[in-house]
């Protein structure tokens, strides 16, 4: 969502608010005031040199690693060259003393870090919630979340024991698609996910499927596991589809043959060497199966 559209269609019909624009006006007053406060402490001079060291990431992780490093790459080279132009936001750790934590700029953080620079920053105080709902519109303002990754956000924030408006206000969204969101992310296990990454071009009805797959066949997810680092896959939309096919091929009927185990016994490092051959092929095995099929 481009950071005008939230401030967009707030009412509707007859000075009705829907429940998604609702939650939009929310989040759109959190921008503002995150703006203004940060606005404010540039002008009376409020901006920090902290050490990226003490800084910590926000509690509500959403980003999942990126495919292509290349770009954070070239990020990092502007920032060693031309310096950092924008402050960050953090606010201070609500456990540890002398510790923040990132609210804007994680990227900048990570930057200064690696270049081993001191970061620029606005200290302010902020409530979880408060941070979860601006962490969510400076999402909305660039690179959008991948579906799989707002749902990673959204289980991270109610783990956290955010409400579940807040939540919605976040991601701009209402009941039901929170409920779509918490029903894919409490059906498929956390590290199945993390191997298969952002997949940006994977929507909500894929996942769903991949989602009941799994509910209906939770045995046969361990092996689709394991199969996604043998197949050394380097897209993350491709890892989503080699563990969608792994898991749809399994639980196909065998109607003619009954049910066929594919297994291969390998004692010797030759062996060895075959049964991972075999492995990394798989993916490539099953799409020209399934395409036989059709």
């Amino acid at each position: 969502m481009a950071r005008k559209d939230i401030f967009a269609n707030i009412t509707h019909g007859q000075g009705r608010r829907t429940e998604e624009s609702y939650i939009a006006h929310g989040a759109a007053k959190a921008m503002i005031s995150s703006i203004e406060d940060f606005a404010v402490q540039v002008r009376e001079g409020g901006v920090r040199e902290l050490d990226p060291n003490l800084i910590d990431p926000s509690p509500f992780p959403d980003r999942l690693p990126d495919d292509d490093p290349q770009p954070f790459e070239d990020f990092k080279k502007s920032i060693a060259e031309d310096g950092q132009k924008v402050p960050v936001q953090v606010r201070p750790h609500p456990v540890a003393e002398g510790r923040y934590q990132t609210v804007y700029g994680h990227r900048r953080v990570r930057a200064a870090k690696d270049l081993d620079k001191l970061v620029k920053a606005i200290v302010i105080e902020i409530s979880d919630a408060d941070l979860a709902v601006a962490q969510g519109v400076e999402n909305a303002a660039r690179q959008d979340l991948s579906w799989i990754e707002r749902a990673l956000f959204a289980k991270r924030m109610e783990e956290a024991g955010v409400k579940s408006r807040e939540i919605q206000a976040a991601l701009a969204v209402g009941r039901q698609e929170l409920a779509r969101l918490r029903g894919v992310w409490s059906a498929l296990p956390i590290d199945l996910i993390e191997a298969i990454g952002r997949a940006p071009k994977i929507g909500r009805p894929r996942w769903q499927e991949l989602a009941k797959l799994v509910e209906l066949h939770p045995e046969r997810v361990d092996g689709a596991r394991k199969m996604v680092p043998a197949g050394n896959i380097s897209s993350s939309d491709q890892r989503f589809q080699f563990v969608f096919n792994v898991m749809k091929a399994q639980v196909k009927p065998a109607v003619k043959a009954g049910q066929l185990d594919l297994k291969i016994s390998a004692s010797s490092q030759r062996g060895r060497a075959f049964a991972k051959f075999v492995e990394s092929r798989l993916p490539a095995l099953i799409e020209e199966f399934e395409q036989g099929e059709n």
